[in-house]
């Protein structure tokens, strides 16, 4: 893989020289157009990087549909490549080229990803909420007028957008309302079992004073403290969940609100389990005294649920959360082309 990956250097080099010293028609004849719009379809950034680099004339060059490169990028959803634009002092004149139809780059981004892209990306809310990212990023480099401009259907791009995500917003409108309702139940469940054991504490009370019988047991405080812990992050949680289920589902709220929300769900109720664990643990060494050897055990069984909620929850809620508050998209300090 490495003599490969070497051999691909070695040959790009020597495409790009030849590049150089070509005119306009040898690179027709060459392919090297095509070859740019293909190799931006799949994603090779290294490609497109070195043949640009080489011969900055070629960042004008166009499709069949005569769509620009960093049109292109966008309606391909390759970051690294419409990245560069920001690197570019033509900016301004790439963002108000249009296609045959009539489609400038932000009409593009209004286009619905490749399915084979989104279907990277877990869950059809964290879709809706990167296709809106493009789009407003892309809305934050072009003039005021490119916003309100007409296609051949007489479509601005944000009614492209509205018109191409419509399906995509009903799948994630779906895919957080079962989540929510899924994790709804989990939640009410731990607050029933931890409000109810607050008033039947291990070894019950004295029946004259109504103090519990092993108050001044060590782990009597950590059971109480852990029993509230799992209390109160578990009603945050479910109000949490209740909030997405009535929320009213715009497109807007998926970029930051929704994901929010679920991210404060999730993490509440992942504290709550951790808690109500630790809070069984320790109501049973209290009432297992003087029995050493069943900590290890108890601590070892009380984990297994914990690691299986990290094991299938985990990874979306990281997700979630690198998408929401991650860099974003479009890395701004891109190596310039020269």
């Amino acid at each position: 893989m490495k003599l490969v990956h070497v051999q691909s250097h070695e040959l790009l080099d020597s495409m790009c020289k030849e590049v150089s010293i070509s005119n306009i028609e040898q690179r027709r004849k060459g392919c090297v157009y095509s070859a740019i719009m293909h190799s931006i379809e799949k994603g090779n950034f290294e490609f497109v990087f070195g043949m640009v680099r080489t011969n900055q004339n070629l960042v004008w060059c166009r499709n069949e549909n005569g769509s620009s490169i960093f049109s292109l990028a966008v309606r391909h959803r390759q970051a690294k490549i419409f990245s560069l634009i920001h690197r570019l002092g033509v900016k301004k004149t790439m963002t108000t080229q249009i296609d045959k139809k009539g489609n400038n780059i932000l009409h593009m981004a209004g286009m619905r990803g490749a399915s084979i892209l989104l279907n990277r990306i877990p869950g059809a809310a964290l879709q809706m909420q990167r296709e809106l990212q493009w789009f407003k990023e892309v809305e934050s480099i072009v003039p005021p007028k490119i916003k309100e401009s007409f296609n051949n259907d007489r479509l601005t791009p944000r009614e492209l957008f509205t018109k191409s995500h419509k399906n995509l917003m009903k799948e994630g409108e779906q895919w957080m309302k079962d989540t929510s309702t899924s994790c709804s139940v989990a939640s009410a469940l731990i607050i029933t079992i931890m409000f109810a054991a607050v008033f039947t504490v291990p070894g019950s009370n004295n029946r004259d004073t109504g103090i519990p019988i092993f108050l001044h047991e060590k782990f009597f405080m950590l059971f109480i403290i852990s029993d509230a812990l799992s209390l109160f992050s578990s009603t945050t949680s479910i109000l949490m969940f209740l909030g997405i289920l009535t929320s009213r589902f715009a497109e807007g709220d998926f970029l930051e609100s929704l994901p929010r929300k679920m991210i404060i769900g999730l993490s509440t109720l992942f504290f709550s389990i951790v808690a109500m664990m630790i809070a069984f643990s320790a109501a049973f060494l209290i009432m297992l005294q003087g029995q050493s050897w069943t900590f290890i055990p108890i601590v070892c069984l009380a984990s297994v649920p914990i690691t299986l909620f990290i094991l299938m929850q985990f990874p979306l809620l990281a997700d979630m959360f690198i998408s929401t508050y991650g860099p974003g998209i479009v890395d701004k300090k891109m190596e310039k082309w020269v």
